[in-house]
């Protein structure tokens, strides 16, 4: 199949997109067929493209929305000290590449036409590979999914010779609390209809203060950000991480609840602990033991405990994330996610007494706690 035979619904100029493939990439190939794909919550636009005669069978082309405008991230960030000068996208690709983790390999980035040409990792995530399997086989796939996590806490905290962006910016308590107001501001107000009673608001916001104030005190790692079972690709033996583009210095807490305390998938109780135990198993093998004291990951009760709150500010965050994503951007795919992202706010706000001033001023306005 030729260029011409080509999709009818790409957007490109097929015939430059065609002699970009056979003459631009580290390889040659032709252009059989250019196939949307299912966008996800950014700007940006991909597509696979089907290649013959080439090393590859297919790659993906991502397609920016204004290549200038991409190099401010789209998450709220703090602390940030440099001016950015290339693509988030590809700083945090190289550094991570630096340390071995599998991220796409980069063929081409035609900065003028804003498109990356990037490896395959194919279309089964984490999520979809878990569906309909055995336990044994989820627990296999997360610990994998573990081992790649303490490669990137441990060896991509560390500052390579390029600088990484990442390490310019963190999770600060202004961070924080600008992630809660999001969420009442969207996952409340704008969910709802109706602005919070001023005497709860108040309330609420002093508990929201007081979890940012507990999770700041945390030490620093490297964090993809948004490392979760949508963003990791089952790649035959390999496990292909992409979306990190957001990278930050936050809590080694935050990564582990995005993972564990997923929106697109529950797992048991019994699994998390377990999945928990393993990983500070895999990091206190990885760190000296001062540090291993310093990020409380030879302590597994005060780990837990500190994970919980975590997951509460990480999943209000993205409960609020969704709103915003259907009102502001049209894309209403991801409403369906919040409940089960509620249900896991409620669970671990039950768990803890002093957790339960925020559980009963916040609960008047989450229809799923009532």
């Amino acid at each position: 199949m030729t260029s011409k035979n080509t999709s009818a619904t790409s957007p490109f100029d097929l015939s430059s997109l065609s002699a970009t493939l056979r003459n631009h990439l580290p390889f040659s190939a032709d252009l059989d067929q250019c196939v949307p794909l299912a966008g996800d919550a950014s700007n940006r636009r991909y597509y696979r493209l089907h290649l013959s005669g080439g090393l590859v069978s297919s790659l993906i082309l991502m397609q920016l929305a204004d290549p200038e405008e991409f190099k401010a991230s789209e998450e709220a960030v703090s602390s940030q000290e440099s001016e950015i000068t290339e693509l988030p996208f590809l700083n945090v690709l190289y550094h991570l590449q630096a340390v071995g983790v599998a991220v796409p390999q980069l063929y081409l980035f035609d900065e003028a036409a804003g498109l990356l040409f990037l490896e395959d990792f194919g279309d089964v995530t984490l999520a979809q590979a878990c569906e309909g399997s055995s336990t044994a086989t989820i627990e296999r796939l997360y610990k994998q999914a573990i081992d790649v996590l303490v490669q990137i806490h441990v060896q991509a905290s560390v500052p390579s010779k390029a600088p990484c962006l990442a390490f310019s910016r963190s999770f600060d308590t202004s961070l924080y609390v600008w992630e809660f107001e999001h969420f009442l501001e969207y996952g409340i107000v704008a969910r709802q209809g109706n602005p919070m009673r001023s005497e709860d608001l108040v309330l609420v916001q002093e508990e929201f203060n007081k979890i940012a104030t507990w999770l700041v005190d945390q030490s620093m790692v490297f964090t993809h950000r948004d490392y979760h079972s949508r963003n990791l690709m089952v790649d035959g033996e390999r496990l292909g991480v992409i979306d990190f583009q957001d990278a930050l210095m936050g809590p080694a807490t935050y990564d582990l609840a995005s993972l564990l305390r997923d929106s697109y998938i529950a797992l048991d109780e019994s699994l998390i602990d377990a999945l928990i135990a393993y990983y500070l198993e895999k990091m206190r093998q990885a760190l000296p033991s001062a540090q291993c004291i310093a990020m409380h990951v030879d302590d597994f009760d005060t780990f837990r405990r500190l994970f919980d709150f975590t997951s509460i500010q990480r999943n209000l965050k993205a409960a609020g994330r969704f709103v915003y994503i259907d009102r502001v951007k049209g894309n209403p795919n991801f409403l369906a996610s919040i409940p089960r992202t509620l249900q896991n706010v409620h669970a671990n706000l039950t768990k803890y007494p002093q957790l339960h001033r925020l559980l009963k001023h916040l609960s008047p306005y989450v229809p799923e706690w009532q």
